[in-house]
């Protein structure tokens, strides 16, 4: 490799390593029974933005929270990979308009084909081809997960072969739509079988909590929502708006999740699902996915985490709450793909039994996709 490129290749790395950082919270000693049970486990994590970055997810990673190796170790058997196409300048969690963006400068940087610099479309594509070329280099490690069959057939093997890991295509926010409702399908047949409605501003679909206007579900929204239930297609609504959370509850006919997020009973803020409506995605068969990072639990350990689970369980259910990380989603999580004893540790500590561990640790996630993918 030529100095000009080796330098190329390690700046286009800088603004993945100081934003996806593993907290030093305080983690409490692995139990004989933590590891007893987590060595039996099939951790399923609905939320990674890992395909934003320049790294080779094949190879144990210095940096960063999520790739093969890490996912095997952390037995994750199945982890969301979900592609960021377009995010604001001076990002905050109560207002932000979508006039600018992040993701072009760091597409410049690490090299991105030129559709994708300017596509938020292709920015998605791209992700998802470099997911694909991930799977089919791993010699079998990493298979990617389009249908109901190939979850059973992937989960059948891995009984026999705990070596390999899982990859479901995820998109956030329906800005990637780029407003055509027929995108749905050309991202559908790309792999794509989560679909965020919303990320951190308004878009054509519906509000963000994050946005300015904060709306419900709009004309195309409704078009979006009807054909992704059409195909077996997860909806998402993590950072959705009260409003636009609403909306989709009054008109689905299918579990829906929020991937990644926090619970106001623990960690009060606008990022944060209130139990109200906490309880009204359980309703639907959905799962609420409860996040690492400081901003969803208000704090930094895994016992934090354990505690916001707690709460979403006493009011959703234990069916209906499972582990959505955002590893490498730009935030420093308290953990990494490999140390998720830790978070089985943390929900014995809380008085789990160990059945409920397992429906918290993967077993709810699982069993969402394998509701709604769609048949061969």
């Amino acid at each position: 490799m030529r100095p000009a490129s080796r330098v190329l290749r390690l700046a286009s790395s800088v603004p993945g390593r100081l934003l996806n950082r593993t907290l030093s919270g305080v983690v409490p000693p692995v139990s004989p029974r933590a590891t007893a049970l987590h060595g039996t486990l099939a951790v399923a994590d609905f939320h990674a933005d890992a395909l934003l970055w320049a790294r080779d997810l094949l190879a144990r990673g210095t940096w960063g929270h999520v790739d093969v190796p890490r996912l095997i170790e952390g037995r994750v058997a199945l982890q969301v990979f979900t592609t960021v196409t377009k995010t604001p300048r001076r990002m905050n969690i109560e207002s932000n308009a979508g006039d600018s963006d992040n993701i072009t400068l760091l597409a410049v940087l690490e090299g991105w084909p030129r559709p994708a610099r300017s596509s938020l479309l292709q920015r998605a594509l791209h992700q998802a081809d470099k997911l694909r070329s991930f799977a089919a280099g791993s010699g079998g490690r990493l298979t990617l997960i389009r249908t109901r069959s190939d979850l059973a057939s992937y989960l059948a093997r891995r009984e026999n072969d705990d070596a390999v890991t899982a990859g479901v295509l995820g998109i956030e926010g329906a800005h990637a739509l780029e407003g055509d409702v027929a995108n749905v399908d050309r991202v559908f047949r790309a792999g794509f079988r989560l679909l965020g409605l919303t990320h951190f501003f308004d878009n054509a679909v519906g509000g963000s909590a994050h946005g300015v206007a904060k709306g419900g579900l709009t004309d195309l929204g409704r078009q979006v929502l009807a054909r992704m239930e059409e195909l077996g297609m997860v909806v998402d609504l993590a950072h959705a708006s009260p409003a636009l959370i609403d909306d989709v509850l009054a008109v689905a006919t299918r579990p829906v999740v929020v991937s990644h997020t926090g619970v106001r009973g623990t960690c009060d803020n606008t990022r944060n699902l209130d139990d109200g409506r906490l309880a009204a995605v359980a309703a639907t068969g959905g799962v609420v996915g409860i996040g690492l990072w400081r901003t969803a639990v208000c704090g930094t350990s895994p016992a934090d985490w354990a505690r916001a689970v707690r709460h979403a369980v006493d009011v959703a259910g234990v069916e209906h709450v499972g582990l959505g990380s955002d590893w490498d989603g730009a935030v420093a999580c308290m953990i990494d793909a490999s140390q998720t004893v830790h978070l089985v540790q943390a929900l014995l500590d809380g008085g789990f039994a160990d059945e409920e561990v397992r429906l918290i640790m993967g077993a709810n996630v699982l069993r969402v996709f394998s509701e709604i993918l769609p048949l061969p």
